[in-house]
């Protein structure tokens, strides 16, 4: 939990991330908590990364 927050504010502080990776990133970071307290961290990454991606996607 404590490496999935370092690594997103991290990331945040880093001026070249396109929208689409900024969303892919978002997305990783909550739907990794989501899926750890479902007990699935890796599967809720995956799949906050691929909507995080698809809504910034959609937006931009």
């Amino acid at each position: 939990m404590r490496s999935i927050v370092l690594a997103v504010a991290a990331l945040a502080f880093l001026g070249t991330v396109d929208a689409a990776s900024a969303g892919c990133l978002t997305g990783a970071a909550v739907g990794a908590v989501a899926g750890h307290m479902a007990g699935h961290g890796k599967m809720g990454a995956a799949a906050g990364c691929a909507v995080g991606h698809h809504n910034a996607k959609k937006k931009g």
